[in-house]
């Protein structure tokens, strides 16, 4: 509950295109949040299915619920944006059809947005899941985490990678006045407002809880379409429109573009040094992802990245897949991963 006393109030907006299964589940699991006032809107983008039927049924059944017909399906970025444009609460989410909110999780992030009137956004753990059966979610907070909304920026410049999946943010709609909603990017528009909304205001994190549940499956747009040379060059992409070209000026916006390039060709060179370590060449795309690296940092061969894969190119494949060192920075990097997810895990970075 708000420690403020008062009820919070929040706008759900629910982009739905073909998915009538997951539907009611979904407006279903905003309703029913405690402690905050929920209205929900629902814009179907020219669904082929029963979507758009079912919606209005959701719409009869609880006066909370609107909903918003496309006459043409106009894609994720528009239909969140149409649906933004309606919402009046104080605080606005944006729930994939096929997303669920966890019980009390609006509430949680509420607290801590009506503490923190400086704070722009909140965001929290989120759970991935197959199929029907939903995993058990915690509702235990262990703390409150405020960062300023600049180093939180930095961070992921520095890291080049987005580190929330979206249904997970609740977002402070006077702070969205400013920034705007989503552009048009083809899968990294949620991680470009993260980031816009960090460049003017502080970011907050609920601790230990479980904040939504993120279902995954074959046919959600995180799914189709992306391999690893597209994510890295769709990440290029939300940075250089952030940064080149920014709604809102942002201080040191150069530099943070170069923290980010870099971080995007030492992972891409990375990338290239695994399929030697595995000797798996024929599979991975080694000289598109040291092309990429070159095109997104001309400075690429200052990287250390860079010089392990010239070790590597040097002796070959078939020998650095065997050879001790090699080896052993497959060991360490493996290692590093598992360390960053469980620090993702734990602290939302």
């Amino acid at each position: 509950m708000p420690i403020s006393g008062r009820v919070p109030t929040v706008s759900v907006v629910v982009p739905c295109f073909n998915y009538e299964h997951f539907l009611p589940a979904s407006v279903g699991s905003a309703l029913s949040q405690p402690g905050v006032a929920i209205d929900v809107i629902v814009v179907d983008d020219c669904s082929t299915d029963s979507s758009l039927a079912v919606a209005r049924s959701l719409a009869e059944a609880d006066q909370r619920v609107r909903v918003l017909e496309h006459r043409r399906n106009q894609g994720p970025v528009a239909t969140f944006n149409d649906g933004l444009e309606l919402a009046q609460g104080e605080y606005v989410i944006r729930l994939d059809a096929d997303d669920l909110l966890t019980p009390g999780s609006v509430g949680r992030a509420a607290a801590l947005l009506e503490r923190f009137p400086g704070v722009g956004m909140v965001y929290g753990h989120p759970l991935h899941f197959v199929g029907d059966d939903l995993p058990p979610a915690s509702s235990d907070v262990a703390s409150w985490t405020v960062w300023p909304g600049s180093d939180w920026l930095r961070r992921r410049c520095e890291l080049g990678v987005n580190c929330i999946t979206s249904p997970e943010v609740v977002m402070r709609s006077s702070v969205v006045d400013v920034v705007g909603g989503q552009r048009e990017l083809a899968h990294t528009h949620d991680m470009e407002m993260w980031m816009r909304l960090a460049s003017v205001a502080d970011v907050g994190h609920v601790d230990g809880a479980d904040q939504a549940w993120h279902r995954d499956h074959d046919r959600s747009r995180s799914a189709v379409g992306v391999d690893v040379l597209t994510d890295l060059a769709e990440r290029r992409d939300a940075f250089e429109l952030l940064l080149r070209e920014p709604v809102v000026p942002i201080a040191d916006a150069a530099d943070l573009l170069d923290l980010s390039q870099r971080a995007l060709a030492r992972e891409a060179l990375d990338r290239a040094c695994r399929a030697y370590d595995r000797n798996a060449l024929g599979d991975r795309p080694v000289a598109e992802f040291v092309e990429f690296a070159q095109s997104v940092y001309p400075r690429s061969q200052e990287l250390s990245e860079w010089r392990a894969l010239q070790r590597r190119i040097r002796v070959g494949p078939a020998l650095a897949s065997k050879m001790p060192w090699f080896l052993a920075s497959a060991v360490r990097r493996k290692l590093e991963v598992s360390r960053a997810y469980r620090t993702w895990e734990r602290t939302g970075i």
